[in-house]
């Protein structure tokens, strides 16, 4: 474990095995003893844990796309932390990273912090600073996921529609009343009536202004 001046001490822990469904908390750092030392810390405290020596080791493993974080240190062999960093996020990658470092510096702070970092630690850092930082990583990844989850359904609800459904409930998302969507569309005011009324019933809508909410996070076109 690392104590208040960044030495390692020794630390009783309780075996966590990671897995797929479980979210971890990765380490990369190319510091052996580092990622004992943490490896240690993070299951003391009940979490899964994988370690890796490198970026390229953690890509490898494929880990990228699973639930948990990133604790990802600046020097590394090949590409560095920060650069790594970012070829993640253009990747799409929206597992949450803290960044660490013994050699920090002012810019440094502000290009992770910019790329979305949840924390920049210098070592020796903290074990608690890392835990708080772990703890928010975590929230954040599992509320991302949540919001992945609630607009993957909207996603799969919006599919089950048919053409002319699909159309009403978006020019509904925009405002327009019925009599505006039938002359849109050319169409009765009762038959837009009809498909309003399936729609809202296929995406669970219980209210207009549900249904509008619904229209508004998948972005539907006018």
């Amino acid at each position: 474990m690392i104590d208040d001046r960044g030495a390692l001490v020794q630390h009783q822990w309780h075996m966590v095995t990671p897995d797929a469904d479980v979210p971890a908390v990765h380490v990369v750092d190319d510091d052996a003893g580092l990622r004992t030392a943490l490896d240690s810390l993070f299951r003391s405290m009940g979490y899964a844990t994988r370690l890796y020596g490198s970026a390229a080791e953690f890509m490898a493993s494929g880990a990228a796309g699973r639930a948990g974080c990133l604790v990802l240190d600046i020097r590394l062999p090949g590409t560095s932390g920060l650069d790594f960093q970012q070829q993640l996020a253009d990747a799409g990658v929206t597992m949450p990273v803290i960044l660490m470092t013994g050699h920090g510096d002012i810019p440094m702070t502000v290009r992770g912090m910019k790329a979305g970092a949840v924390d920049f630690l210098p070592k020796p850092f903290r074990e608690q600073d890392m835990l708080d930082a772990v703890a928010a990583a975590l929230a954040r990844d599992e509320a991302t996921r949540a919001e992945r989850s609630q607009s993957d359904d909207l996603r799969h609800r919006f599919d089950r529609l048919s053409a002319r459904e699909r159309d009403v409930m978006g020019r509904v998302a925009t405002g327009k009343m019925n009599k505006q969507i039938a002359f849109d569309l050319g169409l009765s005011e009762i038959t837009v009536k009809i498909h309003r009324g399936n729609a809202m019933r296929k995406m669970g809508a219980k209210t207009l202004a549900d249904f509008v909410r619904m229209a508004e996070t998948l972005k539907l076109p006018a």
